[in-house]
């Protein structure tokens, strides 16, 4: 997989990245401390929960540069990636780094805006103290699928249920999730709020915009269903420089 070795630098006119944060979709933006993602930071997604880490990695698309990468996460739908609005012209894949996970984060993060990342195992304080200093350095947002060393906020799904299904019959048509958030600072005490992750239509709303008139499933935590709407158009992305060959 060929890596760019820079995102154009040229400051976007969005007032989150006048602040120093990262865009995330509306209904995310109240249970998140900053109303986005702090820029240089890591932030640990409990459980893994696929849906959420998609949406918090969508808001990539409103930045300037645009480009964000996943690492060990094999299994990671793209169907469902594009569904929550991320360009897959401009997401990087690493679908297995193997134990050199660390080494391809390192280089990515000078390269693009966002990292989804799965770790292959326990994260070592001090490997995560080094990465931290990486993400500083490069401005870069580590999205963690589990647990991670010093993350600045915790996010995860606390409850969930799916929608679509009759007796028998039928399709997902939604999932309706209470996120949590809690960390460090003004985040230390948690924020929470109720949403459609995704609704009928792949898009992630808060939970008392209309309503679906469906039976629900047994509430039980799960990832994202799969996306009912079309990308939206994007332009052709530049052509990043090559760096490093992984």
């Amino acid at each position: 997989m060929a890596l760019p070795a820079a995102v154009p630098e040229e400051p976007g006119d969005g007032r989150m990245e006048i602040r120093g944060l990262l865009p995330v979709p509306n209904a995310l933006r109240e249970v998140l401390p900053d109303g986005g993602l702090r820029r240089g930071s890591a932030v640990s997604v409990a459980g893994g929960d696929t849906g959420l880490l998609l949406a918090l990695a969508a808001g990539v698309r409103e930045t300037e540069g645009g480009w964000a990468a996943a690492v060990g996460l094999p299994d990671l739908g793209l169907a469902a990636a594009e569904g929550y609005g991320l360009d897959l012209r401009r997401l990087l894949v690493a679908d297995d780094p193997g134990p050199h996970w660390a080494e391809v984060v390192s280089v990515l993060a000078g390269a693009v805006e966002l990292v989804m990342l799965r770790p292959d195992g326990p994260v070592p304080p001090k490997l995560a103290a080094r990465l931290a200093a990486v993400l500083r350095r490069s401005g870069c947002v580590l999205l963690v699928a589990g647990p991670w060393p010093g993350a600045a906020l915790r996010l995860g799904v606390r409850s969930g249920r799916w929608f679509g299904l009759g007796d028998g019959h039928g399709q997902l048509a939604g999932r309706q999730v209470e996120v949590v958030a809690e960390g460090r600072g003004s985040a230390v005490r948690g924020r929470t709020a109720r949403l459609w992750l995704p609704d009928e239509r792949g898009e992630v709303r808060p939970l008392q915009e209309r309503p679906l008139q469906e039976r629900p499933l047994q509430e039980r935590p799960d990832r994202a269903g799969p996306p009912q709407e079309q990308p939206r158009p994007a332009t052709e992305p530049v052509a990043p420089r090559i760096a490093a060959v992984v």
